[in-house]
């Protein structure tokens, strides 16, 4: 089920960044009236700036949210159109769509791009929500040690691999990461600790969408033919196939068991995204060659991912109402979606087409180890 550069803000940040200036501050206004204000920050402010210099910053933000609105949008038709395909890929391919005709104005482009990082911290936050520590318990700790084991094999494999092919470190971790954890949201919240950029996570999303909705045709072809209980294909298509979505419509061949089985092994996936981006961002604090004073550099643990742990505790807690648990999910897919179309519109489809085969080849073969190992896994338990 995103990262996706530098140390993560925390998302309480969000909030400040929404309120009024003082007057003569912020972008249009210095101390000084800047060059849309007056020597005191007076009338005479710039197209941006009403009275005084103050509230400048907040009228360019709107063609953002509208964009994104309108991107958000439209990832929710084509969804309800094509469920086989999710919303967050939607996301990205109408910002790709959007920032490469030039159905995206320049002064939307730009707002749009500032509000991308935020929305996508609350986004990943929210998807705590999504988990409990005692759903996943039930599952008994050999099914558990099967899903860690065959995370942390796959992304170490799929980065290793898209390294050695040329891929780009950054571009390379991000595949890995959305093939061994969950997808597109894998991919949004490792982007900035992975220090990649907008074209990477177009390539990751692109190819989790590709080879996970192969996976969610050929997995329940497979079920029988390998003689696999409804308790083990559960596992498996859990295990090892990259979205919600498509583990879910995987798992609906065998019916409500079999995805309930399914969607709590995903979601133990899930939880492990929060140890994973923590692990990456000390990784590249400690191995990291430019020190120099102003170089910015990653935070120990992400502040999003302490409040992604906070919610999954919160959740725990059961003292969170259903109702309020589904309007949750909802924001927090709006979010993501908003995010993901905004990192879509600055993809250019020019160089994301250049040397595609490379991808392709370690996309295929993240996809083959994932499964096979996975399987392998669920025949030693025997579950």
């Amino acid at each position: 089920m995103t990262a996706v550069t530098g140390a993560a803000a925390p998302v309480a940040e969000v909030l400040p960044a929404a309120l009024p200036r003082p007057a003569g501050d912020g972008p249009d206004g210095g101390p000084d009236g800047g060059p849309d204000g007056g020597p005191d920050g007076g009338p005479g402010g710039g197209p941006g700036g009403g009275p005084g210099g103050g509230g400048a910053a907040r009228p360019r933000r709107w063609p953002g949210l509208v964009a994104a609105a309108a991107g958000l949008g439209g990832a929710l038709l084509a969804h309800r159109f094509v469920p086989a395909v999710g919303v967050l890929t939607w996301a990205v391919a109408l910002g790709m769509l959007a920032g490469n005709t030039g159905l995206l104005p320049a002064v939307a482009a730009r707002a749009l791009n500032a509000l991308t990082r935020r929305l996508l911290r609350i986004g990943i936050v929210l998807l705590g929500f999504s988990v409990s520590f005692g759903s996943i318990a039930a599952l008994g700790l050999g099914t558990v040690a099967l899903v860690a084991a065959t995370l942390v094999a796959t992304l170490a494999l799929t980065t290793w691999l898209g390294n050695k092919v040329g891929l780009g470190r950054a571009r390379s971790l991000l595949i890995g990461t959305g093939f061994a954890i969950c997808g597109a949201s894998a991919i949004a919240a490792m982007e900035e600790t992975s220090g990649a950029d907008d074209e990477d996570v177009a390539v990751g999303v692109a190819m989790v969408t590709l080879f996970g909705t192969l996976a969610m045709v050929l997995l329940p072809l497979l079920w029988h033919p390998l003689g696999l209980s409804e308790p083990q294909f559960g596992v498996w298509a859990g295990a090892s196939i990259q979205e919600v979505g498509q583990v879910v419509a995987a798992a609906g061949a065998g019916g409500a068991a079999v995805v309930g089985v399914a969607v709590v092994v995903k979601l133990t996936r899930v939880l492990l995204l929060a140890p994973v981006v923590a692990t990456v961002s000390v990784w590249r604090r400690t191995t990291s060659t430019d020190r120099g004073a102003h170089t910015k550099r990653p935070p120990i643990v992400p502040l999003f991912v302490l409040g992604f742990v906070a919610c999954v505790a919160l959740r725990s807690t059961g003292i969170v109402p259903t109702e309020a648990l589904g309007v949750i999910s909802q924001v927090q897919v709006a979010a993501l979606g908003a995010a993901l179309f905004g990192m879509g519109a600055g993809v250019r489809l020019g160089s994301l087409l250049r040397r595609s085969g490379p991808v392709l080849a370690v996309a295929a073969a993240s996809t083959l180890f994932i499964a096979g190992i996975s399987l392998a896994g669920v025949l030693l338990l025997g579950a």
